[in-house]
């Protein structure tokens, strides 16, 4: 007769307890099932955008000088400048 194979599997935990073992440095990764993570409110949306040739060399030599991407150097302007419009 065969021997059941035990699978071990982590419990689930309460909310507290997790952030408890999060603060204590304790790795809880065992906990989460990160194929179905996601980022709440990040959702993204890809969008088409054309630009003169002048400025996408002005920007392309920005983010450059940032070390970041084009697409990064866009994002944190277009969020700093909605930022300042709204103050």
């Amino acid at each position: 007769m065969k021997k059941k194979q035990r699978t071990s599997k982590a419990r689930a935990l309460s909310a507290a307890e997790l952030d408890a073992m999060h603060d204590a440095g304790a790795d809880v990764s065992a906990h989460m099932d990160l194929a179905r993570a996601g980022r709440p409110g990040r959702a993204v949306q890809r969008v088409n955008v054309d630009f003169p040739v002048d400025l996408l060399r002005e920007i392309d030599q920005a983010a450059r000088r940032l070390g970041v991407t084009r697409q990064a150097f866009i994002k944190v302007r277009l969020a700093d400048s909605l930022v300042k419009s709204t103050q």
